[in-house]
């Protein structure tokens, strides 16, 4: 189910539903009045996609419902920053080897940690790669790098998406509270699953992708920002489709969730 959800979340990201609709009006060429159909809508897809007024109409809905957080944390808090990748072929240390959007949200978690006194930094991700080293191990290297002491430190190895890290969390805490750290324009759905758990996340959010910009100017950057919005949009029905009528079925064995650093 995991592999499943990935792959056919693929489809509907931004390149990947181009390409394949390119691909059909080869397929179609001699009906040539549906290929001038196609590649029109193609051409406003890409456009709109690709551009400031029409990322921020798909991200802004998402960011907009949880507020930067810099209220005090009580003595004894507890930080979970979710994972978003890293790259080991990157030369340097732990911290330059986390993508952009893990550094950023580490960056916040830390912030979080330093609002609070006696906090503990909870860090998750899994290695994708057999033999290789798990996103929360580098997490916790750069987060040690960055002034946080380890025995403060936390790590869920094992948690491949954002329903298992509310898993190891809820064996971790129960229902006791704590901040989250993640993307805005994922903090809707981390907050929906976290609260489907049981669990009692206070939203911290960081990494916003909403962003003023000439309307006029089409860039990367904009078609990134919309793919992640739609990411978000995709992974919000596949899991209200999922457990609209039952409850999220932990599937781990709670012994292999934690690891103390």
């Amino acid at each position: 189910m995991f592999w499943l959800k990935k792959i056919l979340s693929q489809l509907f990201m931004p390149v990947p539903l181009i390409v394949l609709i390119l691909l059909f009006a080869l397929v179609i060429l001699r009906n040539r009045k549906l290929v001038r159909s196609i590649l029109s809508v193609v051409i406003v897809l890409l456009v709109f996609l690709s551009s400031t007024p029409g990322s921020n109409l798909l991200s802004s809905p998402l960011e907009s419902q949880y507020s930067v957080n810099s209220g005090a944390i009580p003595k004894g808090c507890l930080v979970m920053v979710l994972g978003s990748g890293h790259d080991d072929s990157v030369p340097g240390t732990a911290i330059q080897k986390l993508s952009s959007t893990a550094l950023t949200r580490l960056s916040e978690g830390i912030r979080q940690f330093h609002l609070g006194s006696d906090c503990k930094l909870v860090v998750s991700g899994w290695s994708g790669v057999e033999g290789a080293r798990s996103h929360a191990e580098v997490m916790a290297e750069a987060a040690a790098e960055l002034g946080v002491s380890k025995d403060r430190i936390i790590t869920f190895p094992l948690a491949r998406d954002t329903i298992e890290e509310a898993e190891f969390l809820k064996w971790e805490v129960g229902n006791y509270p704590f901040r989250l750290v993640t993307s805005a324009s994922h903090m809707p759905r981390s907050m929906a699953i976290f609260q489907n758990m049981g669990l009692n996340p206070e939203p911290a959010p960081t990494d916003f992708i909403t962003r003023n910009g000439y309307w006029w100017q089409l860039d990367a950057h904009n078609l990134w920002s919309s793919q992640r919005a739609i990411h978000e949009y995709v992974g919000r029905l596949w899991f209200s489709l999922k457990h609209q009528n039952d409850d999220v079925v932990i599937g781990h064995d709670p012994s292999l969730a934690r690891e103390n650093r």
